[in-house]
């Protein structure tokens, strides 16, 4: 037993907790998790903890079962909104009956990726800018639901409850050690945007699942919805997930170069012309749902089109603003991920495309100034723009032809990736929409 998991159980001990959540992901992104007494953990330590794999989304085929969680000490924190018995938390990793980390298990499917970042020397930090809806109600499936005020970008509501609430999360997170670099309101009416300080990639990923858990409880508690969708409203901008991204050589920031062009240097471009070259395959990965293209394709500074530029917020890539004498502050920020994306698989995404283009020398395209939503279709043309896939249908089409996805994934969650996407496209297919019925369909006294 390690120091980290003999501190855990002194602090279980000696802060009374019961109870530990064991949290994981499934290939969805969707939170699982069990709770054991704290009396087992010890032994989950040790042994881990058995569950039946077949029922998890993506996991494993009925006959092959048998799967372990063994909790990560480094992530255990305390859950503050349980006030009547003592309740921590772990994430885990997924491990085979042989021990071994499960293929489908998407924390592995990062933590892989970042074994082969760290034997080229990098660490790989991670700062996110997640965006979600606060709704007053879904009446129901047919209707559109109610947001919780009118309040534009950066909008001070006196007495507002967005404001309100966002404390209280912030608060929460603070106490569970996840630094918020600030928070809120966003363009949309019930709109919020919650942004976390720069962390080392796996523990970000894992902030990002604890993020949204906190926001959602906080939300059912205080009567209201909270929503990571990408565009619940038509004819308001869409949540995104911008992730600001930085490779480090030890403490020094492997993307800054004061001679380079806004102080990026040439592994940084080679990062950059990487994301850029497989930003189409890994585009189902980043925003996994059909209604991630409604986002994509809706306005409201979503990125559509494969280019970058330093202050152009329509493009895929931005370079933001270099801070004078703070070499750790240079960065790229990638626009083109959603909060509905799961983190663990989108970031080893990421990463491993940043990585192509380092290890290829590839060279970054020239800069887009212009706003390339207002360029015409035969100027995006001459200046070599492509389009990011209009519909998760195109999407997983190209994912399907991208030998660096399937390596990245592993061939088993990128097969069930697949399988699981051309699922949710049929289905959506296949309904009849009150659109359809408010055109097609005469209706008369």
């Amino acid at each position: 037993m390690d120091a980290t998991q003999s501190q855990v159980l002194d602090l279980v001990h000696s802060r009374g907790i019961r109870f530990i959540n064991l949290w994981f992901a499934d290939v969805s992104g969707v939170l699982k998790g069990l709770s054991i007494d704290s009396a087992e953990l010890e032994s989950a330590f040790s042994e881990g903890i058995g569950f039946d794999g077949s029922s998890i989304e993506g996991f494993t085929r009925i006959y092959e079962s048998d799967m372990l969680l063994r909790p990560d000490a480094s992530t255990f924190q305390i859950l503050p909104w349980h006030e009547e018995v003592p309740v921590a938390r772990m994430f885990c990793d997924v491990l085979g009956p042989d021990g071994n980390l499960a293929f489908r298990d998407p924390r592995g499917v990062l933590e892989r990726q970042l074994d082969r970042a760290q034997k080229l020397g990098f660490r790989f930090a991670v700062h996110p800018e997640v965006e979600f809806y606060l709704l007053r109600s879904v009446p129901s499936l047919e209707k559109a639901p109610i947001p919780l005020d009118n309040a534009g970008y950066f909008d001070h509501v006196a007495g507002g409850f967005a404001q309100s609430f966002r404390r209280k999360v912030v608060s929460i997170l603070e106490e569970m050690g996840i630094s918020v670099e600030f928070s809120h309101h966003e363009g949309g009416p019930g709109q919020n945007e919650i942004d976390l300080r720069a962390v080392d990639a796996l523990e970000a990923a894992d902030n990002i699942m604890t993020l949204r858990t906190v926001v959602e409880e906080m939300a059912a508690r205080e009567g209201i919805v909270a929503t990571f969708m990408p565009k619940p409203f038509p004819d308001a901008p869409g949540s995104g997930m911008h992730v600001h991204l930085s490779l480090f050589e030890g403490e020094e920031n492997a993307f800054y170069s004061p001679s380079g062009q806004y102080q990026i240097s040439r592994s940084g471009r080679q990062f950059m012309a990487g994301l850029l070259h497989h930003a189409r395959a890994m585009s189902a990965v980043t925003n996994q749902h059909v209604n991630s293209y409604k986002r994509l394709w809706g306005g409201g500074e979503a990125p559509s089109y494969v280019c970058w530029g330093h202050n152009n917020r329509s493009a895929l890539i931005r370079v933001p603003l270099y801070k004078p004498g703070k070499s750790s502050s240079s960065r790229i920020e990638f626009r083109g991920m959603d909060p509905a994306a799961n983190p663990y698989l989108a970031l080893a995404a990421i990463l491993a495309a940043g990585l192509d283009g380092i290890e290829k020398g590839m060279e970054l395209p020239p800069e887009t100034e212009d706003d390339v939503w207002l360029l015409s279709d035969e100027e995006r043309v001459a200046l070599g723009i492509e389009a990011l896939p209009t519909s998760l249908s195109n999407a997983v089409r190209e994912m399907s032809k991208s030998d660096l996805v399937a390596h990245t994934l592993g061939e088993e969650v990128f097969e069930y990736f697949l399988r699981n996407k051309v699922a949710e496209w049929d289905s959506y297919r296949a309904q009849v929409t009150p659109f359809e019925y408010a055109r097609f369909l005469s209706v008369h006294p």
